[in-house]
Order: C-alpha cells, then structure tokens, then sequence
C-alpha cells in the first residue's frame, strides 16, 4: 500500500480524523521558545563533539522527536518504517504470524490482545503477558520493530516464546505454529433460545456494516423470532471513530452518540445518531454490551453511548479509560505524526479518561485460574505513565471500587469449568437474556 493511500486510510483505524500540515503552520513556531531550541541545539553539539562514539543526526533528530512526544501521553507517537508498516497490515488485515497486539512496556514486549481465533490464542497467550524470549534470545530492552519481526514468518513455522504472566512465579516458555492471520473484525453465533452473539475484535473498515450483516443473517436464522443480543467488546483495543458512530447509529434513532472537545479549531466535534444508519436495526430486541479493562477507546464509545441512553446493559469490568482523540498529521511522504488533540465524552457528559466506563453489571471472568493474581497487575489507562488527566480529578477509590469482591461471583475456575463453562462472562450475559423478557430489558 502506497504512502498516500496508507494515510487516506488512517483514520480509519486511529480513531481518527485527518489534518494537513500545512509548510506555513510548521513554520510558526512561538519566539517564547527561542531559548528552548538553543538548549537543544547547544546539547545537539554537545553529544556530536564528545560523545564517546560517533552518533548519525537520524539518530539524535529521532531521539529528540521521542522525547518530545513521550513528554506529552502515551498515544502521541512518530511513526515511520516499521510503525506504519503495522498500520498497513491493520488496514489490509492479514499476514503471517502468530496474531498478537503488542505495545513496548517500560522495554519489555507487552501483549495487549491476541486476535480471537489466532494461534497465539489457540496455545493460551493472554492480555497482559509479557514476552522475555523468543527462540530463547532475550528481548527485553530491544527494539519492538525487531520482536515483531521474528514473531512473523511463514505459515507452519515455529517459534517458542518464554512468557512472564503476572500473578505466576515463574516465567514458562509457549511453542507456537504461525499461521495466516486473517484479522475478522466481526463474528457471530445464535445461541440457544435465539440469542445473537455478536463479537467485535477491532473497529477497522466497515464493521459497522458488517454488524449489521451479520445481524440479518441471525435474524434469518432464527426466522425473525430474536430473543435477544450480546454485543461483545472485551479485548477490542479500539480504531475507527467513525466506525465506532456507525456501531452506535445501528441501535440508536435519535440523540448525540459521542462528543469530542479540542484546543484547535475544527476539533470540537458533536456526532448524532441517525447519521450513518436509519432506525434501530434491533427495534424491541434486548441487548447486553460485554466490556472489561481491555476494551478502549473506540469500543469505550459504543458502550458510553448505548449505555447513557438505556439502549442496552453493559456488563463485564471496568473498562480502559482511553478518552483521547489522535489525528494522524502527515510529514512529508514517509513518515506521520500521531497527535492527540481532544478528548472525547459519552451524551451524559461523561468524559471516559482514567475512570473508564463503569458496567451497570460487573461481572468477573471466573474462568480466568489466574483471576485474582491478575487483578493485582491489571493495567488501564491510568496506570500508564505520563497519561493525560481526567478533569473530574477522580479518586483512586473511585478507580479501584470494581476490585470489591461480589457474594454473588465465589465459583473459582475449576468449579466453573465443571460446569461446562468455558466463558462464564458470556454465559452470565445469555443467562440473563434467557430470563428477562423483551419489554424489561429493552428500556429498563
């Protein structure tokens, strides 16, 4: 995919929207910050003078937009090279490999989700792993481009990750078989008692219109006769803005799906239900919104919306707390800018950053044996350094209110698996379909 091509398609896995970078806004540059340059400069020649080691300017001028971006958030990145070679393959949506989303974490490979379905799914790699070894080499402190690239390679071949789980006291090594990874951003299942299930991975191209196609093909299968639906958002770290208003619009005819505030012009933004789809597609059928700490940002939006306006019941755990905008500003014909320029809020007026979305019903995975150590070492948006604030200054008590143990959820693992349960979330979620009726779960 063409540079051009890659950038007109951003937005459609950023959560974005597009901003030129124009020569004459690059040009201006504050005389306040005079000085400033001056000592960037004076240390530029500083380390190219006496350094121990001669040092290439790609690598100074790098390390210098790094750190002026590192200093603002944790989403505001340079991307270049290997960085937007991801952003290709999330919009073509397949390669070889073993089907994870990593993030560099403090030096080490972090996993943020393994795609439903992948083999690193199948052999039980899980959010929050941390991966130390691949082929027995060490990769901590290294590049995340290097990682990604030995973790990719032909369909059929192996390779052997040694994962550090939190919660476990030792690390343990994984063998996988890589495959071709063909990313489904949406999936569905009827369920018994015609419940739909609707899964949503990733908010990337069209998966508002993919939900709504699979939403026809369950109706079909149950002839028209839906008891209800689960729309299922754990794990989907977010995309699309867009996508994420047109997921809304399907469920919503009438009032403000989410609304977005900026310091620049043109970033201040209302987005409306009734503008990309007409009606309820599900008009009278009841619907549950799975959430948990890995549902982000645009997944946060649909779960917000749907939930200020009584349109469904969100279940699961607490979510992120990603409630930031990035623009992807092109600089020149190989490399963009991913900036953060506004913070988004639910119709309430609820801003997600730091707190989340809370789950009108919280329920644990129970399946999880690793459940109770992982709550420990559970990270979200206010975990990360240098993240941005949330207005409302929340309480840390406020934060961590979903960690009180519930006298209804004392099963452990082994006792949910007895029971033939392999997602007790899910399940919990069709039970309660299964025993509300339409009219009461509805409108609540």
């Amino acid at each position: 995919m063409k540079f051009a091509a890659l950038i007109r398609s951003a937005a459609l896995v950023s959560a974005v929207a597009l901003l030129p970078a124009t020569t004459a806004g690059l040009a201006q540059v504050d005389g306040r910050a005079g000085p400033e340059f001056a000592k960037l400069f004076a240390v530029y020649q500083r380390i190219k003078a006496s350094y121990v080691e001669p040092v290439d300017d790609d690598k100074l001028i790098r390390g210098a937009i790094d750190g002026m971006l590192a200093s603002l958030d944790p989403h505001s990145a340079y991307l270049d090279g290997g960085d937007l070679q991801r952003l290709e393959t999330m919009i073509d949506g397949n390669y070889s490999g073993l089907g994870l989303s990593v993030v560099m974490d403090d030096g080490a490979v972090k996993v943020v989700s393994p795609f439903k379905g992948s083999p690193a799914d199948k052999m039980g790699i899980k959010a929050g792993d941390y991966i130390t070894h691949l082929d027995g080499t060490l990769v901590y402190g290294g590049e995340l481009d290097d990682a990604v690239a030995k973790m990719r390679g032909p369909a059929g071949s192996s390779i052997r990750l040694t994962i550090f789980r939190p919660g476990r006291d030792e690390p343990f090594d994984v063998t996988v078989t890589r495959g071709t990874i063909d990313l489904e951003p949406v999936t569905s299942k009827l369920e018994a008692g015609n419940i739909g299930y609707i899964s949503v991975n990733e908010f990337s191209r069209d998966v508002g219109s993919d939900v709504f196609a699979e939403w026809q093909k369950l109706k079909r299968e149950a002839g028209g006769r839906m008891g209800g639906l689960v729309l299922d958002l754990r794990q989907n770290p977010g995309g699309s803005l867009d996508e994420a208003v047109a997921l809304s619009d399907l469920f919503l005819d009438k009032g403000q799906i989410v609304s977005q505030r900026g310091r620049a012009k043109g970033e201040s933004l209302v987005y409306d239900a009734e503008s990309v789809f007409k009606g309820d597609m599900a008009d009278g059928v009841p619907l549950i919104v799975l959430i948990d700490a890995g549902s982000a940002s645009a997944s946060e939006i649909v779960a917000g919306a749907l939930q200020d306006h009584r349109r469904a019941l969100v279940m699961g755990e607490r979510s992120f707390g990603k409630g930031s905008v990035q623009t992807l500003l092109p600089l020149g014909q190989t490399a963009a800018l991913k900036l953060t320029t506004a913070r988004y809020y639910t119709p309430s007026g609820h801003s997600v950053q730091e707190g989340g979305i809370d789950p009108d019903i919280a329920v644990p995975q129970l399946s999880d044996p690793d459940l109770a150590k992982k709550d420990k070492f559970r990270l979200r948006e206010s975990d990360l350094r240098g993240h941005l604030v949330n207005e409302a200054a929340l309480k840390d008590e406020d934060l961590e209110k979903d960690r009180k143990d519930d006298p209804r959820f004392t099963l452990t693992a082994a006792e949910v698996k007895a029971k033939g349960i392999e997602d007790f979330q899910l399940n919990y979620a069709l039970e309660t379909l299964r025993r509300t009726s339409p009219n009461a779960m509805a409108r609540r």
